[in-house]
């Protein structure tokens, strides 16, 4: 395909970075689709009884997958999400001497991300992003085999418990983007405004990056700063101050969803899943002690970002039920005006106060 990044340069590099599977090849692998078909089709009658969020989207479908399948996966989300900027993008510099060495820059570096990414990922919950192209690879709870089996390897995780684990929480994602009918078009209008916001211009890209670089040097925070501190990885390193207003709303909504899935996963599963205090500790500690590579390309990519969110959203979470009950969470919910904004989520007790302030739920 034409335009200013190489596909499929991203995708070749993507599996080789990804490195070989040798759990792929091994006879537990074919034990992985009945057993997360079973637990995700388990997970969704568990997490409507916990949350009241009901797909309106059918039952979901649980696919397992190698490293380099969801490598595919992602980058035609890619594609699909990035396709307004990559238009606007191919616009500006697509004619010039230098668009095909920057097409491959760019496939090279989203090749790399995707790699070492691919390494660390569990499941992912494939949001629907343009309904009429291929339908039928959308709407999918995905888990990379591989990386599953590993761990249940390296710490001896008993497999049927860590497997109940992890379905619980992609299909809460899904419960949230399918249960309730405004989030996910509010969800990719902001995403649509951040990538309208963006200006193309090589120079001022350029001035970005060099800033970008010379933050990760420093080990300054800066990408901590962006989108009102909610960080972005490169994303928040090049914001332009109106870009960090939408990555704000992103960052609150975003610590709302991942801690609410931590904190449901936990609750849904808690006389399935036993060992889930000791899944969540262990993976807490693999995240934050990469060193070296792995630590730039968790602050490049945002992931640093994220597991703040993590815990941002489970502490908003617990203050506002131990002042409201779930009736009062719920009503985030109730529409996209009621949604807390990262200041808030740092703030519980504004929201609340915002939301009496509303008045009572219709």
């Amino acid at each position: 395909m034409a335009g200013p990044v190489d596909w499929g340069l991203a995708e070749r590099i993507a599996i080789l970075v990804s490195g070989s599977d040798p759990f792929a090849r091994s006879y537990h692998f074919a034990s992985l689709g009945p057993d997360l078909i079973e637990c995700t089709e388990r997970a969704e009658a568990l997490v409507a009884a916990e949350t009241g969020l009901h797909s309106l989207a059918g039952p979901a479908r649980a696919r397992v997958t190698d490293r380099a399948g969801w490598i595919r996966a992602n980058v035609a989300s890619f594609q699909r999400l990035l396709r307004p900027l990559l238009d606007k993008l191919d616009d500006r510099v697509g004619g010039g001497p230098l668009a095909p060495i920057a097409r491959r820059a760019a496939g090279l570096e989203l090749g790399l991300v995707l790699g070492w990414m691919s390494t660390r990922v569990l499941g992912q919950y494939d949001l629907l992003v343009i309904e009429e192209e291929s339908p039928h690879e959308q709407d999918i709870v995905y888990y990379v085999g591989p990386n599953i089996l590993a761990l249940e390897k390296a710490f001896a995780f008993p497999p049927k418990q860590f497997r109940q684990w992890i379905a619980l929480h992609e299909v809460t994602h899904r419960a949230q983007f399918t249960g309730v009918p405004w989030l996910r078009p509010h969800f990719l209008g902001l995403v649509e405004q951040l990538l309208d916001a963006i200006d193309p211009d090589p120079e001022q890209l350029i001035d970005g990056l060099r800033r970008a670089a010379g933050s990760l040097r420093s080990g300054s925070s800066d990408s901590d700063e962006a989108a009102g501190g909610g960080g972005g990885g490169l994303v928040g390193m090049l914001a332009t101050p109106a870009q960090q207003e939408v990555l704000a709303s992103l960052s609150g909504l975003m610590s709302l969803l991942e801690g609410h899935g931590d904190v449901t996963m936990d609750r849904a599963g808690e006389d399935l899943v036993p060992s889930a205090a000791r899944f969540g500790r262990v993976l807490r500690q693999r995240r934050t002690q990469a060193r070296g590579i792995a630590k730039i390309m968790q602050r490049l990519i945002g992931l640093e970002a994220k597991l703040a969110q993590y815990e941002q959203g489970e502490r908003f979470i617990a203050a506002v039920e131990a002042d409201g009950g779930p009736a009062l969470l719920a009503r985030v919910w109730e529409d996209a005006s009621h949604l807390p904004s990262i200041e808030e989520i740092r703030a519980p007790a504004d929201w609340v106060e915002r939301m009496r302030a509303v008045g009572p739920a219709a």
